[in-house]
């Protein structure tokens, strides 16, 4: 039975934190959605990054755009820059690992697209300048963290999304982090295609 409880205790302690989560940022996610939207009918681009599952989950995402959600409908541009392993391993070599999505960024980001930054605690130093980085480019942040969102919440400006989830346990974040996003998706599909 101990392994059975753990098991049920896990389960139990995902739903109170995504129910958290949808009470308080359920308007956030909405806004979230509308400026993707925004983002996209303007033929910008999406650029997400994340660190280990972080970066996994951007990934995630970006197949999800690019390929589809629920149903078939024309791709949609993303780049999840944590993917370009060449570009991050020579990017760390030469000017060190918080480099990697800041120079990244200042290559290929344009005003009007927007950054996508996932973090579990938000005091990534490499999401920290590619929130910087963003901020010269002239583009806008959605900022996905958990916990108190750490130093990426303090580089946000007052018009940019945030959506930290009200938890210090990095897997709980990530599963409801993994929610927003099948969220964000379901409502950009609605937005664009009526799906």
């Amino acid at each position: 039975m101990e392994l059975e409880d753990r098991i049920i205790r896990q389960f139990h302690q995902s739903m109170e934190v995504n129910a958290q989560t949808i009470e308080q940022f359920t308007p956030v996610i909405a806004t979230a959605s509308e400026l993707i939207l925004q983002c996209l009918i303007t033929e910008h681009k999406i650029l997400s990054a994340g660190n280990g599952a972080s970066g996994a989950l951007a990934q995630h995402f970006g197949s999800l755009l690019i390929n589809r959600f629920r149903q078939e409908r024309p791709g949609l541009p993303v780049v999840t820059l944590n993917a370009d392993s060449a570009a991050i391993s020579a990017i760390a070599e030469d000017s060190g690992f918080a480099d990697i999505y800041s120079k990244q960024i200042r290559a290929i980001g344009m005003p009007g697209d927007i950054l996508l930054a996932i973090s579990a605690n938000g005091r990534s130093a490499s999401l920290v300048q590619a929130i910087q980085a963003a901020h010269d480019r002239e583009m806008s942040v959605i900022a996905l963290t958990g916990g108190d969102g750490g130093n990426m919440t303090a580089l946000l400006r007052p018009d940019e999304t945030e959506i930290c989830v009200p938890s210090t346990d990095e897997a709980l974040v990530h599963h409801a982090q993994l929610l927003v996003l099948h969220s964000l998706t379901d409502l950009i599909d609605f937005q664009l295609f009526g799906a």
